[in-house]
This record gives C-alpha cells, sequence and structure tokens, in this order.
C-alpha cells in the first residue's frame, strides 16, 4: 500500500494530548502534525526522533501533516498509524497472501458479532467452510531482543475481542487472531503480560479454547507499507505474566 504522496523527513519536538506532535523539518519550519495512535507509542516518540510525515493540501483537514512512520537504527522503520493495519490486512486477503487464510470467496469487514456489542474486523466466508472470524491488531513494541509485543498499554478493548473469539471457538466455529507488527527490526512476537495481564491471562484462554494466532511482518519505506510474511509467536506468553 503506497502513501498518497511522499513523505517528507523531519524531528519530532514532542507528542501531546493522543493525538497532536510538534516537529521541525528540515527546513526549519515548525508544524503541528496529527499523530494517528491513542496508545502509549513506547520507544517511538522520543524528542528528537527522526520521522516522516504525509503533507496534504485537503481544506477540509486543520493540519496539514499528518506522522507515519519513526525511522529507527540501522536503516529500520516503523509505522505509528494505528488503523492502518486493518487496510493491509484487507489488500493481502484480496490477493491471497495470507495462507492461513486462503481459500474465502468472500471477505466482509466490520460485522457485528458476538454478545457484547462488538463488530469483528474480518468475516470470511465460503460454500461448504465454516466462517472464519478475523481480528487484527496493531503491534509496533519492541523491548528487548528481537520480540514484538502487544499490547504496549492497557487494553480493556482488547480483552473484550479476546473474550469474544473465545466464545466462537468454544462453540465449534473458526477464530482467529491477527497481529500485524507494524516495524522492520522484528523476527519474532509474544505478549507484553508485564503491560497487562489481564489482556495475557485472556490471551492464554482464548488459546487454549482453540482461538488461532497469527502474526505478519511487513515492509516498510518511506513510499509504503506492505504486508509480508509471518513471523513465530512464543508458545508460552504466560510465562512472563
Amino acid at each position: 500500500m503506497r502513501f498518497p504522496s511522499p513523505l517528507v523527513p523531519a524531528r519530532l519536538l514532542r507528542r501531546y494530548k493522543r493525538f497532536l506532535s510538534d516537529a521541525v523539518l528540515e527546513d526549519g519550519t515548525e508544524v503541528t502534525a496529527h499523530c494517528p495512535n491513542p496508545g502509549a507509542m513506547l520507544g517511538l516518540r522520543d524528542d528528537g526522533a527522526r520521522i516522516w510525515l504525509l503533507p496534504n493540501d485537503d481544506p477540509k483537514k486543520k493540519l496539514k501533516y499528518g506522522w507515519r512512520l519513526v525511522e529507527l537504527p540501522d536503516g529500520h522503520f516503523a509505522g505509528i498509524d494505528a488503523g492502518l493495519p486493518n487496510a493491509l490486512v484487507k489488500e493481502a486477503l484480496a490477493e491471497g497472501r495470507i495462507e492461513a487464510l486462503q481459500g474465502y470467496s468472500l471477505v466482509r469487514p466490520e460485522q457485528k458479532y458476538g454478545d457484547e456489542n462488538s463488530r469483528i474486523d474480518f468475516l470470511l466466508s465460503e460454500p461448504g467452510r465454516p466462517d472464519a472470524f478475523v481480528e487484527v491488531k496493531n503491534c509496533h513494541l519492541r523491548r528487548e531482543g528481537d520480540w514484538a509485543e502487544f499490547p504496549d498499554c492497557v487494553t480493556a478493548r482488547g480483552a473484550k475481542h479476546l473474550r469474544e473469539l473465545t466464545k466462537i471457538a468454544q462453540s465449534g466455529g473458526r477464530a482467529v487472531m491477527l497481529y500485524v507488527v507494524q516495524r522492520t527490526d522484528c523476527t519474532g512476537f509474544r505478549l507484553a503480560a508485564d503491560l497487562d495481564p489481564a489482556y495475557a491471562r485472556a490471551f492464554d484462554a482464548a488459546r487454549k479454547a482453540g482461538v488461532e494466532v497469527l502474526c505478519h511482518e511487513t515492509e516498510i519505506t518511506p513510499d509504503g507499507i506492505t504486508l509480508t510474511g509471518p513471523l513465530p509467536v512464543d508458545p508460552a506468553p504466560q510465562a512472563r505474566g
């Protein structure tokens, strides 16, 4: 998925009020950019970080820049748009690039399901096969080694989604939790159980009930972001909770 216009490099001054950030462009101009991420963004919001902004000339938008990437050491990148993984997965499903989810002719996003007033990110259907309920989560936390971790803060909503997927699996349906790693310096995935023990417990219960856990990495450049191959998932994340 290519960005709609070329990104421009900048230096982060501060991120504040969750959805706002100030940065300095290479010509010295200070701008305010929308930050499309309400999470903690641990390790990605340090003052002085080299970031990449998407400019826009939409008269309906108050802010003329949107923060999209953080440039990491050794030429790596992290995507900070928490809403982008759903679009990446939708594109990959349409092109048949997620091997574990191939063979479904109908892909319906944002379908109501469960009994907690939830919406599943994708409902996959194919005659003769059980529907697949797929929930997508954005992951861009790395703290030690080459592990990508989720979540980066407490997420009661995320735990609710796991409970709904658990019920589907317990009733004999196919339930899938898909984590999208929006950074290019990770080789595996595990839970950050210490940051949200309740989510870790819900995750463990979901796995035991038969919820499938998938994780895919991404290719990230200032030109665009693409969902690529699978990453291994830590088989015993509850051991650190």
